[in-house]
């Protein structure tokens, strides 16, 4: 393979790269814990966008359960945000097993 034709296809990945960032800071997957009673919004690039709480877990007496529903909620949307962009970075890379430390594209 000659140097002008990887140069070109480091090129296009660089752009496919760049449009999937664009497309995953767009994103927005839900995480949930308590049946649903807690729900996360976080957006592919890790930002937590809105949080839910079931009225009916506001109780005073009891922050408790509520806090550890929260954390709960918010790491489910993590692994998920984390799922959603290795799923995409497959898609880009063609497969291609990029070294694990590598942390693209975030």
């Amino acid at each position: 393979m000659n140097l002008a034709k990887m140069m070109k296809q480091a090129q296009e990945l660089q752009g496919k790269m760049a449009s999937m960032q664009e497309e995953l800071a767009l994103s927005e997957i839900e995480g949930s814990s308590g049946g649903g009673m807690v729900t996360a919004l976080m957006s592919g690039k890790h930002e937590l966008k809105r949080l839910t709480i079931d009225p009916s877990l506001v109780t005073p007496d009891d922050t408790e359960v509520l806090e550890d529903l929260i954390v709960a909620a918010v790491n489910d949307a993590r692994v998920r945000v984390e799922a959603h962009v290795k799923e995409e970075m497959s898609k880009v890379t063609g497969g291609l097993n990029l070294p694990a430390g590598l942390n693209l594209p975030f």
